[in-house]
């Protein structure tokens, strides 16, 4: 049976301006080695793909409103959360935890070496279902899917910003290396690695 995990819920005034956000965002690749706190890594989760509409529609745009992308976390070091690769799921705000234990180290090698992934507390994994978005509108579908990703990853990494914390995007890496440590299958495409971690 799965272990679902009940996130805490996003705060939506914190205080921090956006503009403050979009001023101090840089892709930060040093990361000191305190924890992140789950309420932290639920934040960032909801400002990436979190429900904001009754009828579902979410934090950033999708062509059609079809969400075509996927969310995981792969968690190193997390006050309240167990090391192990987790799925995020926007309409219940909860994580399923898809594989057991601390698996930065593959996904460092999956990313070509880049010392950031092993270092930050998490990577965030943003994957596409492209076939969810081309069945409606063909092979330019694929165009959406890719601007949908980067919408998502920005607002992330302005959340992270507006946390205090630092991030990069990552888009070097081997996909079937990727999907083997996801436990996903070749119809979700890997789209970003995005690290995070607490400020040196």
């Amino acid at each position: 049976m799965e272990k679902v995990i009940a996130l805490p819920e996003p705060v939506f005034n914190s205080g921090f301006p956006l503009e403050q956000a979009i001023l101090h965002r840089r892709s930060i690749r040093e990361y000191s080695r305190e924890p992140l706190s789950i309420n932290e890594v639920a934040q960032m989760l909801w400002a990436a793909q979190g429900i904001t509409h009754f009828e579902g529609f979410r934090t950033a745009p999708s062509a059609g409103a079809l969400y075509p992308l996927e969310l995981y976390v792969v968690c190193g070091n997390v006050t309240g959360l167990s090391k192990g690769v987790y799925h995020y799921l926007p309409h219940r705000h909860e994580l399923i935890l898809k594989v057991h234990g601390d698996v930065r180290p593959e996904l460092f090698s999956a990313a070509l070496g880049q010392n950031w992934i092993l270092e930050g507390a998490v990577s965030f994994v943003i994957t596409g279902k492209y076939d969810k978005t081309t069945r409606k509108y063909g092979s330019r579908g694929i165009r959406y899917v890719d601007m949908e990703a980067g919408h998502a990853a920005q607002n992330l990494l302005l959340q992270a910003t507006a946390l205090g914390l630092g991030g990069v995007t990552v888009g070097a890496f081997y996909d079937n290396h990727v999907r083997r440590i996801l436990d996903i299958g070749v119809d979700e495409f890997p789209l970003y690695l995005i690290p995070v971690g607490r400020l040196k």
